[in-house]
This record gives structure tokens, C-alpha cells and sequence, in this order.
């Protein structure tokens, strides 16, 4: 039964709210971008307005679909908590078996009309209906539609790339061009991006590293630059474009390397877009020096990234920092409540790195997720705090003794 005509009114202005939550910006702030120069003011307004647009004409389409379909509220798409990791390692005729052209056609009925995509969505589940929202969400449908967050939207893109290739399908070309507008149209003025686009308020407005958000696009922009991985149809126009974005992120790494008495070090998980300066996400994510992303991004930089002198030396400060906050005396074991924790050993052989580590002293430091307290130490922060999350990794280990070799060589193969 089709809801009454005030009934359905109602419903379409309350989908078509101008903003994502219809709360402003925490850091894109009018007072903000007032003091920036001229010429950069003009670019993030408009940089703003576009993202606001694409966002009013997301609410209406779905309110109209829902409108159309008879339904009092839009539905959620059906949920999975995995991350879309298609095997990309496959060969390419793989991607033209029915299994993953049926995929396909699902990841495209699952577009937002702003090109990206959202995370957690069930492809499983069968395509999109009219009326169905384009994430998850159960509260507010407008959280996480069209995110770089848990590898999405570039994911998406790789595979569909790999289909056009295997298929030469129009529909999926067309999707995936559309995609690679949204990956354009969401890189801020100064080369970040954030981790959800159309922007939403709150911690989300930062350029974000943390998860690798922003080195996974680079990682796209890359391979649709030099047409490696599926990308061999871009054309030289898509290409310069792609060169054009990847320069600026690469720029806007530099300019975001967290310097401490005048030394650049490493990254913070996530960084202010305007000040470009460390920034808090969740309780649990304190500004800081991270440990685990600041060695993804670098393993990155080392083997995509361009070696002049300016990404040189940005890797080499890196490095230096890692080699320096390696914690060596620490044992990890099960307590007598079956935890995981941490204990001082100085025969132990294990060597990691903390995930945070202070903007003043260096040292680790741990965030509760539920008091947002920052603890000195992981015994005391887990003693008082549900832990669901990493605060130690490994990762430097891996650039220091693989990928460092690795890029020396290549050094001297470009020199």
C-alpha cells in the first residue's frame, strides 16, 4: 500500500536534510576557512558546496525510491561484517566466470549516486532494491555512505576493473568511471582525503591514515597512472589525471609528517584537513605517532612513491624514527583472567612497536575505548577498559629489515 500523499511528503523532506547528519562541521569550520588565504578559501568552499550537493541528491533519490516502493522509511542494506576482498591475485579470465560477473553486478547496484561505496554491505544478499539504503546502518542511514574506510570503494574499483578487463562490459566500465570521479572529486584541495565522502561531521572530516584509508587510494591512483593491475584502458587524459592526484597526496604526506623539535618523525592516524595536524578519531585513538600506519604508508612511499629528494627524505626521517622506538623489553602473555597483556622482560626476544606513541615524550601510550583516559601502559588502560583493538604491531619490523633492502636497492637502480 502506497503511503498518503502528506505521509510520503513528510518522508522526502526528512530524507533530504542539506548535510549527512545535519550537524556541522567539527573542523571544517566556517572561522577556519576564513583565515585562509584567498585562493584557498575559494577552493575549499567549493570543495564544501560540492560535497553538500552530492549529499541533497543522495537523500532525495532515496527518498523517492522508498516514496515509489510504498515504504514508510528506506530499509538497510543486509549487513556483513568482512571486509570485500575479492582475489586479486586471480587470474583475469577468473573475472569473467559467472560467479563474479553476478558479483559485479551486485557491487554496482550497490553504487551510491555519488560513485562510491559503503562498507559492510552483504553482497551475498542479491543486488539493491529501490528503497534499500546504500549502507548497513540501522540508525543513520547517511553513516559511512561513500567511505574509504576497511579497504572500501577502492576495493570495489580494483574489481571492477579486473571484470572490465576480463568482460569489456559496458555497465561495469561505466561504474567504474563513475567510481574513479568519486575517488577525484573526494581528494580535498590539499591533497588528503577524508575518510567518508560526501564529508560527514565529527572525526571523519580528518584525512585519514588510520586503517590506511588514504595509502590504499594512493595505491589506486598509482596503478591507474602507469595502466598495471586491470587499469591498461586508462587513456593518457585518465592517467595524467590520476598522476595529477597521486603528486598532490604524495605532497600532502610531506606536509603532514609530524615534525618535533624541528625533526621529522613519523604520522598520526589522522590529521586535521585545514591545519594538517594530529588529530583525536575515537576515544581509543588519541592524537599521536602511529607505529602501525606510519609503516604501511612508508612501505608504500618505498615501493610506489617517487624518489626525489623531498620523498627521500621523508622515508629516511621515518626510518630513523622506527629504528628509535622499537620496545624490546616486553613479554606478552595470558594473565590470570585469561587477557592478553603485557609484561617487562629483558630477556625477551620479542621485538614491537606501540600503535600510538606521545606528541611530547615518544613514549607509548595507550587510549581506554570507554573512558578515554590516556594510560601510560597497556595493563593499566586494559584493567579499567574493554580492549577490541591492536595497541602494538609489527609492522615497522617488516620495513626495516625487508623493505628497507628493498628500496636501497631500488636507490641505486634509479640513480
Amino acid at each position: 500500500m502506497k503511503l498518503p500523499f502528506l505521509a510520503s511528503l513528510i518522508c522526502l523532506l526528512a530524507l533530504t536534510s542539506f548535510a549527512a547528519d545535519d550537524k556541522p562541521f567539527t573542523m571544517l569550520t566556517d572561522e577556519l576557512i576564513a583565515k585562509l588565504p584567498e585562493a584557498e578559501k575559494g577552493a575549499w568552499t567549493g570543495y564544501l558546496a560540492k560535497s553538500r550537493e552530492f549529499a541533497v541528491t543522495e537523500r532525495r533519490i532515496l527518498a523517492e525510491e522508498s516514496q515509489k516502493a510504498g515504504l514508510e522509511k528506506p530499509k538497510p542494506a543486509p549487513g556483513n561484517s568482512g571486509e570485500f576482498e575479492p582475489d586479486m591475485d586471480a587470474a583475469v579470465e577468473t573475472f569473467a566466470d559467472a560467479a563474479n560477473q553476478k558479483i559485479a553486478e551486485v557491487v554496482i547496484s550497490y553504487q551510491t549516486p555519488t560513485g562510491g561505496w559503503s562498507k559492510a554491505v552483504d553482497y551475498a544478499a542479491g543486488t539493491r532494491q529501490p528503497g534499500t539504503q546504500w549502507t548497513s546502518q540501522t540508525g543513520n542511514a547517511w553513516h559511512y555512505c561513500g567511505t574509504f574506510d576497511n579497504r572500501t570503494t577502492t576495493e570495489q574499483l580494483k574489481f571492477l576493473a579486473a571484470v572490465f578487463t576480463a568482460t569489456k562490459r559496458e555497465d561495469v566500465k561505466a561504474a567504474l568511471m563513475k567510481g574513479l570521479e568519486y575517488v577525484f572529486a573526494a581528494q580535498y584541495p590539499n591533497g588528503g582525503w577524508p575518510q567518508n565522502y560526501p564529508v560527514e561531521t565529527g572525526y571523519h572530516e580528518a584525512i585519514t591514515l588510520n586503517d590506511d584509508a588514504m595509502t590504499h587510494v594512493l595505491e589506486l591512483l598509482h596503478d591507474l597512472a602507469e595502466g598495471d593491475n586491470h587499469f591498461a584502458f586508462a587513456d593518457a587524459a585518465l592517467k595524467e589525471r590520476a598522476k595529477a592526484a597521486f603528486d598532490r597526496g604524495i605532497a600532502c604526506y610531506a606536509a603532514m609528517q609530524v615534525k618535533i623539535n624541528g625533526q621529522p618523525t613519523v604520522w598520526c592516524a589522522q590529521h586535521h584537513p585545514l591545519t594538517l595536524e594530529p588529530v583525536k578519531a575515537r576515544a581509543k585513538e588519541p592524537p599521536s605517532l602511529s607505529g602501525a600506519e606510519s609503516a604501511n604508508l612508508v612501505k608504500f612511499l618505498m615501493r610506489s612513491g617517487p624518489t626525489t629528494p623531498e620523498t627521500v627524505a621523508m622515508i629516511e626521517a621515518a626510518l630513523k624514527w622506527f629504528d628509535a622506538h622499537r620496545i624490546t623489553n616486553l613479554r606478552k602473555i595470558k594473565n590470570d583472567a585469561g587477557k592478553t597483556d603485557y609484561v617487562t622482560d629483558e630477556a625477551s626476544t620479542e621485538v614491537i612497536w606501540a600503535r600510538f606513541y606521545d606528541l611530547t615524550t615518544g613514549k607509548p601510550i595507550f587510549a581506554g575505548a570507554q573512558d578515554g583516559i590516556v594510560y601510560n601502559s597497556f595493563g593499566e588502560m586494559a584493567a579499567k577498559n574493554k580492549v577490541a583493538y591492536d595497541f602494538f604491531t609489527t609492522r615497522p619490523k617488516e620495513v626495516l629489515e625487508k623493505e628497507e633492502p628493498r628500496w636501497r636497492k631500488r636507490l641505486e637502480k634509479e640513480k
